[in-house]
């Protein structure tokens, strides 16, 4: 309980500070007046042609989301690494070794399953 306080009060004196930034720009900073002009996008005086919803495939987001997953994956690993030498000098080397196993072995399924379902494919 003793090491929960100075968390709690950190949280509440960057909340506090966060907001009365807000507030204060807020106050302090330049009025905005936007007209209609403002809102229009600039493509050297020629009214736009393109609308405001652009097509994105679905691909792309797969992409980026495989890429955090996978480079998550290998932010695990590396502390897993520097520890496992002090992991088995206390006695629990193998312990740790079948759950890093098995944690691979998820994510080499999952690759797997990336590679068959063809969700790098950009057809």
């Amino acid at each position: 309980m003793d090491a929960i306080v100075p968390i709690l009060v950190l949280t509440l004196i960057v909340a506090t500070f966060g907001s009365l930034l807000v507030y204060v720009s807020s106050i302090l900073g330049p009025k905005k007046h936007a007209t209609h002009a403002k809102y229009m996008p600039y493509e050297c005086g020629l009214p736009g042609q393109e609308s405001s919803k652009t097509n994105v495939s679905v691909r792309y987001y797969l992409t980026a989301i495989l890429f955090i997953v996978f480079d998550i994956e290998i932010l695990f690993m590396y502390p897993w690494a520097l520890t496992y030498r002090e992991f088995v000098e206390a006695g629990h080397g193998a312990y740790i070794f079948w759950v890093m196993f098995v944690f691979i072995a998820l994510f080499v399924f999952g690759l797997v399953w990336e590679v068959r379902s063809k969700a790098l494919e950009w057809d």
